[in-house]
């Protein structure tokens, strides 16, 4: 597990090139039977990545957590983006199709993360956050999630976002959970930007193409920097930064939260005035 540190804003205004994509830029999250996680500071969030193959893949607390098991402190949010997934909790198997989302709460002792089928396997996405309670494992299909149509043609960034895990869908102490597609011909996934100061944000991006790619910007409204992203990478959103993108063509993200506050509407507007 790699372990990525809190930075300061007025630090941050000194990063170069190398710094930021060091610091918030999480390049590799699927290779054929490894898990891959990034332990953040940032409300202690895990950004997590995997792609079983041949054999099942057993989540487990590294020696990062300090815990006898994963889930001991824990609640985590799946997302399959590759062939049909296997999900293994204490026993119970559930099947991901593409885009299927699972919520696993405080508690669980044992997951395993497997592919339906070796020559098409899964890749499975998971983001991770601190837990009080224990509630239950529950699944949701894309189709069965809430959909909100927001943007325009006319403004490049027409899309539909998928609510998961959120106060009116699966239940959770704190992490939220979804995912934006953008239309084809839209390329922006949030402008006018915004922040909240009271949650951070993880995103992985996705079908890219190879050749594709797409300028995250970040940082403070008034002093803005950005960030070259391809596909299957994820970008760590500090509270106190602007996190908005536009790609080379249309994309889709994941997108989850954790920290204060427990709402999709909690977000400060930076009018395009104050971007700098």
């Amino acid at each position: 597990m790699e372990v990525r540190h809190t930075t300061h804003p007025d630090d941050f205004k000194k990063y170069d090139t190398e710094a930021l994509r060091k610091h918030f830029l999480i390049e590799t999250l699927f290779e054929q039977d490894r898990i891959h996680m990034t332990y953040s500071h940032y409300d202690r969030m895990i950004i997590g990545g995997a792609m079983p193959t041949e054999q099942a893949l057993k989540l487990e607390a590294a020696d990062t957590l300090k815990t006898e098991y994963f889930f001991e402190r824990r609640e985590a949010g799946f997302v399959n983006i590759g062939g049909t997934a296997v999900i293994t909790v204490d026993g119970e198997t559930h099947t991901l199709a593409r885009l299927d989302a699972l919520y696993v709460g405080k508690g669980t002792k044992e997951l395993t993360l497997a592919s339906a089928d070796a020559s098409n396997p899964a890749k499975i996405y998971f983001c991770s956050a601190n837990a009080h309670a224990q509630l239950p494992t529950s699944k949701m299909a894309i189709d069965k999630a809430n959909p909100l149509h927001l943007g325009s043609i006319e403004t490049s960034n027409e899309r539909t976002i998928y609510q998961f895990i959120h106060e009116g869908g699966l239940q959770s102490c704190q992490l939220m959970l979804g995912i934006t597609i953008l239309k084809t011909g839209s390329i922006w996934n949030t402008m006018p930007a915004h922040v909240h100061d009271r949650r951070m944000e993880a995103y992985l991006y996705f079908d890219l193409n190879a050749d594709a790619r797409v300028i995250h910007l970040m940082g403070q409204p008034e002093e803005t920097r950005h960030l070259v992203v391809a596909n299957e990478q994820a970008i760590i959103s500090p509270p106190w930064s602007v996190h908005s993108g536009a790609g080379t063509s249309n994309y889709s993200f994941i997108w989850s939260m954790a920290g204060e506050n427990y709402t999709f509407k909690d977000m400060d507007i930076v009018s395009l005035n104050d971007l700098k």
